[in-house]
């Protein structure tokens, strides 16, 4: 829990009272390696922080062919958002791809938090920022960016991510086949 302290701690300050009721309200799980965190059509109960591990959230279109939204990895947080804060059903899965240890927190715990700790609420709000930001980003890049260029961004930002996702579902993610990414990878080097 001392890791989910720090974490807060870089945007608000808290007394040790405020964590201790923060701490309730937060759970350990553990999931494997592929194991299905949250699956179209489920109930979106918790928002994950995530301890150790990656996670990738994608979709799937009407041909079964697996689009990818996002990674995850630690020190992030990550579920389907939409489903989560409207308490409607999933639209996207959530999928480890390491063995992965998080720290869940229940919509209700969320709104007892920002109830009871309003300062918790800028804190979820700078986070939900930063993931806009880089959503906005991402979705700059698909339009305007090469898919080497969007690779060589990729690089850039998050090396050794690169290091710990299949060539395939990296190939996914950046919206080329695995043979583009290949000559993409050759090229790098």
């Amino acid at each position: 829990m001392n890791i989910l302290r720090t974490h807060i701690e870089k945007i608000i300050p808290l007394a040790d009272e405020e964590f201790e009721l923060i701490k309730s309200c937060f759970h350990s799980k553990k999931f494997s390696k592929r194991e299905f965190v949250i699956r179209e059509n489920d109930t979106v109960e918790d928002v994950y922080f995530i301890i150790s591990g990656l996670m990738k959230l994608f979709i799937n279109d009407r041909g079964a062919k697996e689009h990818i939204i996002s990674f995850s990895m630690e020190d992030w947080w990550e579920t389907d958002y939409m489903a989560f804060y409207t308490q409607s059903k999933a639209t996207q899965f959530l999928q480890c791809l390491e063995e992965t240890e998080v720290l869940s927190l229940s919509f209700k715990d969320y709104e007892k938090l920002c109830s009871q700790i309003p300062k918790m609420e800028h804190f979820f709000l700078k986070k939900a920022i930063g993931g806009h930001i880089a959503n906005q980003k991402r979705i700059l890049s698909l339009l305007t960016l090469t898919a080497k260029e969007r690779y060589e961004q990729l690089l850039q930002s998050y090396p050794t991510l690169l290091q710990r996702i299949p060539k395939t579902v990296l190939a996914s993610y950046l919206g080329v086949s695995r043979e583009t990414l290949s000559r993409l990878f050759a090229d790098s080097k």
